[in-house]
């Protein structure tokens, strides 16, 4: 049922990108990669066997394992990074290797940046897996060996809607660095599309009512005060996916006097 929903969702989307593409928030974008494709030389994979790659990655997102995004993580390449639009997305990923890879996928979410190299710097998509995720595309009992191949080429991938463990909502983490005048936004836990394509902020009694943030870098969005005042609280954030142009906002989430640091979550969530 959630699924169909998610299908009714998209040709909905699909049908306000046709008739009214002037929308202020979003404009609508196409993808391909919701089909399975092939990559070359296609997956790496870093970390502990057993771990979560990093924490800390170029998305922002801080701690994994103990989190909603869990261990089943991966770092990705320019290509599928996009300048930190691609934090966040999620895939099904399956490789082909007779005798150790199995017949199902596993499925992976988008927390960093590939650090280079051969694999990492190239124009051909290229994932790199924490170990755990490198290690659920084997068949049971053959992880060691199918880690020993090192890279696997090639990669069968394609675009999924996020799903996290229920009750998951959108959150925010407030960036240390803000201040009264300027305020940054870590955004996690996006399901359904994953991925952000505009953010607006709303602040307590602003006449003008919503008003732009800036893509940072990764996962991160800022704010700079445009009355010449202290930005003011409770704040109100609304989201536009990128994928299919969802929105929704998370009223009043950001509360007057937030903290730096602070991860404060919403009562919303995109399907």
């Amino acid at each position: 049922m959630a699924a169909f929903f998610r299908e009714l969702l998209l040709v909905l989307a699909l049908l306000v990108c046709i008739f009214a593409d002037r929308l202020p928030l979003y404009s609508c974008q196409s993808s391909n990669d919701t089909q399975w494709q092939s990559a070359t030389n296609g997956a790496t994979w870093y970390g502990a066997p057993d771990g979560d790659g990093s924490d800390a990655g170029a998305c922002g997102y801080g701690t994994l394992s103990s989190s909603p995004y869990g261990s089943s993580i991966t770092a990705v390449n320019a290509p599928l990074f996009q300048d930190g639009a691609g934090c966040g997305v999620c895939y099904e990923i399956q490789c082909t290797n007779s005798g150790l890879c199995k017949s199902t996928p596993t499925t992976v979410v988008v927390t960093d940046l590939c650090p280079g190299g051969a694999w990492c710097d190239g124009s051909n998509p290229h994932f790199d897996l924490s170990g755990t995720a490198f290690s659920n595309l084997a068949v049971p009992g053959q992880e060691e060996a199918l880690r020993t191949v090192g890279v696997l080429d090639p990669l069968l991938y394609k675009r999924v809607p996020c799903s996290y463990p229920e009750g998951t909502t959108i959150s925010f983490t407030v960036d240390p660095g803000s201040n009264s005048f300027w305020l940054a936004l870590v955004i996690k836990y996006v399901g359904g599309p994953g991925d952000i394509q505009a953010v607006q902020i709303q602040q307590a009694g602003d006449n003008s009512g919503w008003q732009s943030m800036t893509h940072n870098w990764g996962a991160n969005w800022m704010f700079q005060s445009t009355t010449g005042g202290p930005i003011q609280g409770p704040l109100s954030i609304r989201l536009a996916a990128k994928l299919d142009g969802q929105v929704t906002v998370a009223e009043n989430v950001i509360p007057s006097g937030y903290s730096n640091g602070a991860t404060y979550s919403s009562s919303v969530q995109f399907a």
